[in-house]
């Protein structure tokens, strides 16, 4: 079984969040969603549950912190600067905010940062499959 993960978010309105999740090109699971919690699906092993307070309160005790607090930043790869861009642009027209964080662009790897409506903050990145595997344009590895 591959590994997987699941990030467990607390959110203030549920039907809310999901539709941000879906703008980004999250897929809802149907089976794991009820009237307190929605599993969003980004690919076969990442998965965010979104979690009402109510429900967050079930799992933990600790505070909640508010949304202009720094809790951690979550990173997702994408498959070109362009799909970088979209998505950042996206969570901005949806309820997000998009650039919470300065762009950043090495060359062969270029990320931008957005909060969702609940401000737990996203970095989506790009970067270049030969500069990971070692090799250049110019010079490929042998």
């Amino acid at each position: 079984m591959s590994r997987m993960i699941f990030v467990n978010l607390p959110v203030a309105d549920l039907a809310r969040s999901k539709s941000f999740y879906e703008a980004l090109g999250f897929v809802n699971n149907p089976q794991f969603t009820d009237d307190t919690a929605a599993c969003m699906v980004w690919s076969e092993t990442i998965f965010v549950m979104i979690l009402t307070h109510e429900k967050w309160a079930q799992f933990t005790a600790r505070p909640i912190p508010d949304r202009n607090s720094s809790e951690v930043m979550l990173c997702l790869s994408c498959e070109s600067r362009a799909e970088v861009d979209s998505l950042n642009a996206k969570a901005d027209g949806t309820g997000g905010i998009a650039d919470v964080n300065p762009a950043q662009d090495h060359g062969f790897m270029a990320s931008r940062a957005f909060a969702d409506p609940d401000g737990h903050v996203w970095e989506v990145m790009w970067m270049d499959p030969t500069a990971i595997s070692g090799e250049t344009a110019a010079e490929p590895a042998i």
